[in-house]
């Protein structure tokens, strides 16, 4: 194998092998603290851009299977491993993890020491970083920040039959599993592009509306919000991830980014009103702040037990809720799958009750 380089803009130098495609790769460093779900994770259109670190120190002992990617075609920009397990052992097992970096285009570094890795993201915040053969001595300088969330949604709508309510999913960079979430509580779902405007969903006739989960700063979609807000005053809706912040923002709220995210299935977030702590699955960079909500239009439904954060917003008056976890959780706990399957029953028994736009 050959030698390759990590090399963050802060001037830090991480040495390894490298595996998977055979090109240069510039991406936002972060790390995931999973101990399993790699499939899942490399597939997860959130992380476009992104150099993902793992910090569980074995990546591919159960090898990549046909059933767990969370989109056809992965949009991170890298991986980063401790040790790479070349003979996975799994009966669902069809190829091997550094195979299918090689198949899906995307570049990694193997036998980092990504503990001292992760310790830096964490010292430094995140960072860009150079993933290639050669020492990155001149940084290389990007014009402005891609707009991701174009690149991962779909081009033109999706139609999946089915014989319970109708639900919209708005794809900002949907994981399978949420559609497959969706299907098996019986939704018949129509994915549509994120530029999809409340007209054109109204002409759709669905029961409830998804804002999905996805990639970058919400507030590149700025002038999308005045449609969401239509959209979820309209119709019931349910917002995941990036959905949940840009439901937040569509009403006045703000955002931040946080100094190296939440990225792994072990995040506790504190549900407010049983005081019961779930754990669930998270990937994100930004959070709603605290001080920008509008409490005469929204309660804070979940924090987060480490930091605190803002991790839930119901509306007071229409039936709009958000998470800024994945109650799907693939890969992670199943704590909070209820979510999905409340907002499910909700539509349902809501039937053809529309909502009057302000």
């Amino acid at each position: 194998m050959e030698q390759g380089y990590l090399t963050l803009e802060t001037g830090e130098l991480f040495e390894g092998v490298l595996i998977g495609a055979e090109h240069d790769s510039l991406g936002e460093v972060v790390f995931n603290t999973s101990m399993t779900g790699y499939q899942e994770i490399i597939t997860d259109p959130s992380y476009a851009g992104q150099i993902i670190t793992f910090c569980y120190p074995l990546i591919g002992n159960y090898g990549i299977n046909a059933l767990d990617n969370e989109s056809i075609t992965p949009a991170l920009a890298g991986v980063v491993i401790g040790d790479l397990c070349e003979t996975p052992s799994h009966y669902q097992s069809i190829e091997k993890f550094s195979e299918k970096l090689k198949q899906a285009g995307v570049p990694g570094l193997a036998g980092v020491d990504t503990r001292l890795l992760v310790k830096t993201i964490r010292s430094r915040g995140t960072v860009k970083g150079y993933l290639g053969r050669e020492k990155a001595i001149a940084f290389p300088s990007q014009e402005q920040t891609p707009f991701w969330v174009e690149k991962v949604s779909t081009k033109e709508q999706q139609f999946f039959k089915n014989r319970g309510p109708h639900v919209v999913l708005v794809d900002f960079g949907y994981k399978k599993s949420i559609l497959t979430a969706l299907l098996a509580e019986n939704c018949a779902v129509t994915i549509v592009p994120y530029h999809t405007t409340f007209e054109q969903i109204k002409s759709i006739q669905p029961d409830g509306v998804l804002f999905s989960n996805g990639p970058g700063d919400p507030m590149a979609l700025k002038k999308w919000f005045p449609e969401y807000k239509k959209i979820s005053q309209y119709f019931p809706t349910l917002g995941i991830c990036l959905g949940h912040q840009l439901i937040a923002l569509a009403y006045g709220a703000k955002t931040e980014k946080l100094t190296y995210g939440h990225r792994g299935g072990n995040h506790p977030v504190k549900e407010l009103a049983t005081g019961k702590v779930k754990i669930t699955a998270q990937n994100h960079s930004y959070v709603v702040i605290d001080e920008s909500i509008d409490s005469k239009v929204f309660e804070v439904t979940y924090r987060n037990v480490n930091d605190r954060s803002i991790e839930g917003l119901k509306h007071k008056h229409y039936p709009i809720q958000s998470v800024q976890f994945h109650p799907e959780a693939h890969p992670g706990p199943s704590d909070t799958e209820y979510i999905l399957t409340g907002f499910v029953r909700e539509i349902a028994s809501l039937g053809e009750t529309k909502y009057a736009v302000k």
